[in-house]
């Protein structure tokens, strides 16, 4: 599978990976500013953005994928970044593919099982008739009889696009992603990572818990962690600077 990525800057390759509904554009601040120092790629994991729809969603699949780009574009070891599912994505690289992750970052997501999560979600989706959706206020009001949360409508949505026929339809393979969620809530699995690992909670996300050391310490066990306080899943998007500084420390120390 040929995933869509984009490349900015030079130096070491830094892979950025989004979470789940999300793309590439979801790091495009972080992406920017982080390019004065890495050649940073920003993917589109598969079944999202615009990468190739496929049937399989799991991490196995993601972590294959990752390998094959990266001989693609000819690096043989790279610094990782992963949120959410990318977060597990990530972490499946680095546990079944060792030698190619130079320095490991996880934002807000543990190697573990996780409750659904998104069922409302995934029923709101379901529930727009997109062929009679004329405009992207026609999706945010059928969406919102079933998504309570503005912010969660707003990244979901992000994600409607007009076809060439002219009609809406979704970036993400909703079918797929619906099918494959037990995979999607389960934990990555592999041979534990040694090398160096930073784990970013948001502070008001109940994401990572106390509960979780043990679990990640048992898969990586030269883990760090940060807080970033004053947010929740997205850190990224509600504290821009201080998670860029944030990595950027990391990937430098």
């Amino acid at each position: 599978m040929k995933l869509h990525h984009q490349i900015q800057g030079t130096g070491e390759p830094l892979l950025i990976l989004h979470g789940l509904f999300g793309s590439l554009d979801n790091w495009g601040s972080q992406a920017k500013a982080l390019a004065d120092d890495y050649r940073v790629i920003s993917i589109d994991l598969r079944n999202h953005g615009r990468s190739p729809h496929d049937n399989e969603m799991s991490y196995a699949a993601m972590a294959q994928d990752l390998v094959e780009l990266m001989d693609n574009l000819g690096i043989d070891s790279a610094l990782v970044l992963g949120h959410s599912m990318g977060g597990k994505a990530a972490m499946q690289l680095a546990l079944t593919a060792p030698e190619r992750v130079s320095k490991l970052i996880v934002v807000d997501i543990a190697p573990v099982q996780y409750p659904d999560h998104h069922s409302d979600v995934f029923s709101g989706l379901q529930s727009i008739d997109l062929a009679t959706v004329t405009s992207r206020s026609d999706a945010e009001k059928q969406l919102s009889l079933r998504v309570d949360d503005a912010m969660v409508r707003a990244f979901l949505l992000r994600n409607l696009y007009r076809t060439e026929a002219g009609q809406f339809d979704w970036r993400f393979n909703l079918q797929a992603l619906h099918s494959g969620y037990p995979n999607i809530s389960a934990p990555p699995t592999g041979t534990p990572y040694t090398g160096p690992c930073l784990f970013i909670k948001g502070g008001d996300s109940e994401y990572i818990q106390a509960s979780h050391r043990d679990a990640i310490l048992e898969l990586f066990p030269a883990a760090g962690y940060k807080v970033v306080e004053g947010t929740g899943h997205w850190p990224h998007a509600q504290k821009p600077a201080l998670m860029t500084r944030l990595i950027r420390n990391f990937l430098q120390g």
